[in-house]
């Protein structure tokens, strides 16, 4: 994959990835501004949730084996997995002991993280992605560029072109409902013949050992309970203590991703079928994933572990909705991505992440389990520069920076200087372009500067 700067500058071009990113983005910014409105008290339910999330992290060895007893009572068998290659090696040894030919895949977030896509086909497993933008992106052979919407990245009219070269009966009509069709075609019968059914988890249930989990299509349901074995990976934070706790999490949840209630379906999966059931799987498998979040516990990141998953925080992020979700380059996006993908990849290939936050604070405030991203994302910078990651030119520059900073008569006559120096640029009140600041203006303009500096202007106003 090429160098985040290179994949920035293809999103920055690609007029129509603007277009995609802003139609699901802007909707959902305005559909969870109205939702919250309408909900009493919610910065206290936001408090309540952070509080629910902070316990079980700080308690998480008594929920594990908590949820692991309920779990293994109700007929299920808990895998426990330290790694991405551990997880996808349990999955891989359950699909081939139940001999299976298919599998359907519902949507997850934590089935990227762990690379299990790829896993499957290396080991000769064909799959098929029951949700609609996964189904999407599995036939133009992409990765997902959202948590809640993978396919946000693509226009209405590119789905359809995709749909009438891939479906076996593709759409006539250029309606949604159509092309909703088609996929409904193409999809139900593979999802109702699958031998194994793989999801992942919204949240677990630690008394009771129940799986959450939550979609709109109903697809997670058609695709888990037919099959004859039901594999759930899950990340070891997505535990709840109850039901209770369960219920509060689902109403920020809903919020926050879609601005709805409550999602179409949410569903509870309690161990494989039992006798007098009139289906279910036979077995239920349940292969709770690590992959370095015990550490992020030990090393300063133990709030990121509040994550719902929500996607709140990169509709409302001014960078992500720009780029878009590929530009990150890892498996999430957004602030939320530009925390966790130094976690799972490492800093040193993940740095200019963080540093391309402009640490406005928008996706703290939209957070529904206020998680400080600012703040952990300053934390990344500061590391980063402590071990020497950053290029010399840009260590350079800052030293530079704050040297003149450090001499404020110096500081002034500089600000000053370059202010009067930007006004020449301008045209019609903007700056359109500018002598070595190619990348600042080769795809937004810039405002002219309008009266003195800040700190002529804040001098002024204590005068008066």
């Amino acid at each position: 994959m090429s160098g985040f700067t290179d994949r920035v500058e293809t999103a920055l071009a690609d007029r129509t990835l603007k277009i995609a990113v802003e139609r699901t983005a802007g909707t959902a910014e305005a559909k969870r501004a109205v939702a919250v409105d309408a909900f009493p008290d919610f910065e206290r339910a936001r408090d309540r949730a952070a509080a629910i999330k902070d316990h079980v992290v700080a308690n998480l060895g008594h929920y594990l084996e908590q949820f692991e007893a309920n779990a293994v009572a109700a007929g299920a068998t808990v895998h426990w997995a330290r790694t991405a290659d551990e997880a996808c090696r349990i999955v891989i040894d359950l699909c081939k002991a139940a001999g299976a030919k298919s599998i359907a895949r519902s949507k997850s977030m934590l089935g990227e993280e762990i690379g299990l896509p790829h896993a499957l086909a290396e080991a000769g497993i064909g799959r098929i992605e029951t949700d609609l933008a996964e189904h999407i992106i599995q036939l133009a052979d992409e990765r997902p560029s959202h948590i809640i919407w993978p396919a946000m990245h693509k226009t209405r009219e590119q789905i359809s072109a995709l749909f009438k070269a891939r479906h076996r009966t593709p759409h006539e009509e250029e309606t949604i409902a159509a092309m909703a069709e088609s996929a409904r075609r193409e999809l139900r019968t593979q999802m109702l013949g699958a031998d194994v059914g793989i999801s992942g988890a919204n949240f677990l249930i630690a008394d009771t050992g129940a799986v959450c989990t939550v979609t709109n299509e109903g697809n997670a349901e058609l695709s888990l309970v037919p099959p004859r074995v039901h594999i759930v990976t899950a990340g070891i934070e997505k535990l709840v203590p109850s039901m209770a706790h369960a219920t509060h999490m689902l109403r920020m949840l809903a919020r926050s991703a879609t601005g709805a209630a409550l999602t179409q379906y949410t569903t509870f999966y309690t161990g494989p079928k039992r006798a007098g059931d009139h289906d279910g799987p036979e077995e239920m498998h349940i292969v709770l994933v690590d992959n370095g979040r015990t550490r992020m516990r030990a090393e300063g990141l133990a709030e990121m572990l509040r994550c719902i998953r929500c996607g709140a925080c990169m509709n409302h992020c001014v960078v992500f909705r720009q780029i878009g979700g590929h530009a990150y380059g890892g498996t999430y996006p957004g602030p939320m991505g530009a925390v966790l993908t130094p976690v799972l990849d490492g800093l040193a290939a993940s740095r200019e992440l963080p540093s391309a936050c402009t640490l406005n604070g928008k996706c703290q405030e939209v957070c529904p389990v206020k998680i400080p991203l600012p703040t952990l994302l300053r934390g990344w910078r500061e590391k980063s520069w402590r071990e020497g990651l950053e290029p010399t030119s840009m260590r350079a520059g800052i030293g530079l920076w704050a040297w003149v900073a450090r001499r404020p008569a110096l500081y002034r006559l500089g600000t000053g200087m370059a202010q009067r120096v930007l006004r020449l640029w301008g045209r019609n009140g903007w700056i359109t372009s500018l002598p070595f600041a190619g990348g600042w203006t080769r795809h937004r303009d810039m405002p002219v500067p309008r009266g003195g500096t800040f700190m002529a202007q804040w001098k002024k106003q204590n005068r008066r």
